[in-house]
């Protein structure tokens, strides 16, 4: 008997379904596609959000590394960061809306003073606001909290995300003070999750499994990448999570990695690559799969395919305690330009870093890329992606992500066992 790629298997039906007997993906009892998406129910209604306590210890975990680097504060814009720290999401404008970490004392923020009412009913941690009248200089309230918390001199650490105008006004009137990158700040705080950051990011991942368990279902010939992308929105959202993208790209198209903005339309035996991911309570998943629509896979698909699957998995063991993220992308590439692809980033080949950073941003710092010195410690989630790109013919990309524990890495997604099964 000749093996069925996935496609032609989900095409059966229920019966013969590659997730069938498994509680993730126990198959629908409905024939069609739109009564599965009906069906769906949360999915999320037992997570467990971050604590305030998780919070305070997060802001403290910051002030050790102020005061052990010479900071004498942080200024978070409105973004990631804040949130991260505060709990506190708000709309950037050109009104400086900003919350700052003195290295002692509680979190201040400076908010335009008819906002001051609305700040009020977001504010969880901290107490203190400094209020600016429109014909006031935002950047003197920023500097006077910083003085009220018993800094005179030191430095004013600006996180990643803060606008230049605003950096730019507090370094005009913070004198004694020295305005620099937050980051040493920042970014040892937000590389290491805690275990409650990662099972959100693990409930996010089982969220996309089965949106894009059904996005392939919605794969037909003759459709567009919006047949796949549109299910798997849906799907997110169904399921309680914030959908954030579903890419799909056919054939020649799936040899660029972020897709071609020309007219595509399903063939049988055309390669699909998808790549999707979605939020919960602020944490993202981020997963790639590629896989042969209809046909059985061609020779050189398979042995391509393969090449992918062994390339990922170098990049998995590569990744010990210990080792740094640079080897991780030594390891994954080697197997691609030992094939005679590349070298470098040269194609066909692996035209990108092997892997990024991922949490409450889907891209942050942790990028599996050559010359990356940071040694790997647990806590640590980044993706493991070596894409292979051939112009003209295809592309193939395998994505799965990873935390760090200290005996290694762990998959929050098992990596694709076979081109004609895209999930474990």
């Amino acid at each position: 008997m000749k093996r069925r790629n996935f496609m032609q298997m989900a095409a059966l039906g229920a019966g013969t379904s590659l997730f069938a007997g498994s509680s993730t993906f126990a198959a629908a009892k409905s024939s069609t596609l739109e009564a599965q998406l009906e069906g769906l129910t949360s999915r999320v209604a037992d997570v467990v959000p971050i604590t305030l306590e998780e919070r305070k210890a997060r802001i403290a975990k910051a002030q050790r590394l102020m005061d052990k680097n010479g900071f004498a504060a942080i200024v978070l814009d409105s973004g990631t960061s804040m949130n991260y720290f505060t709990g506190m999401t708000w709309g950037q404008s050109e009104r400086p809306m900003v919350a700052i970490i003195p290295s002692k004392g509680e979190v201040s923020y400076i908010c335009p003073k008819f906002e001051e009412s609305r700040l009020e009913e977001r504010i969880i941690l901290g107490s203190k606001i400094y209020a600016w009248e429109e014909d006031e200089s935002p950047y003197k309230q920023m500097k006077q909290a910083i003085v009220d918390s018993g800094a005179t001199s030191g430095k004013i650490g600006m996180e990643e995300r803060v606008r230049f105008f605003i950096a730019d006004g507090l370094r005009q009137v913070a004198s004694g003070f020295d305005v620099v990158s937050a980051d040493p700040i920042v970014i040892p705080c937000r590389i290491i999750k805690s275990p409650a950051e990662i099972a959100l990011m693990q409930r996010a991942t089982k969220l996309t499994i089965e949106a894009m368990t059904l996005g392939f279902a919605a794969l037909k010939e003759g459709v567009s990448p919006s047949a796949f992308s549109s299910t798997v929105a849906q799907a997110h959202q169904k399921m309680g999570g914030r959908h954030a993208f579903a890419l799909a790209n056919f054939a020649e198209a799936s040899a660029y990695p972020h897709g071609t903005s020309k007219p595509q339309v399903l063939k049988k035996g055309d390669v699909v690559l998808v790549d999707c991911g979605c939020t919960v309570e602020g944490y993202n998943s981020d997963i790639s799969r590629t896989i042969v629509f209809g046909a059985e896979p061609t020779a050189r698909q398979i042995e391509i395919w393969n090449l992918e699957k062994e390339a990922q998995a170098a990049g998995y063991r590569a990744a010990k305690i210990g080792a740094t993220l640079g080897e991780v992308d030594a390891a994954a590439r080697k197997v691609i330009t030992d094939a005679g692809f590349g070298p470098d980033y040269k194609l066909p080949g692996l035209p990108h870093r092997t892997g990024h950073g991922i949490g409450m941003d889907g891209h942050e710092w942790g990028n599996a890329v050559r010359g990356n010195t940071q040694i790997l410690e647990p806590g640590m989630c980044f993706s493991i992606e070596p894409n292979i790109s051939i112009v003209g013919e295809f592309g193939v990309r395998h994505e799965d992500c990873v935390y760090m524990t200290e005996s290694g890495p762990v998959w929050f997604s098992e990596p694709s066992p076979s081109i004609s099964q895209p999930f474990a």
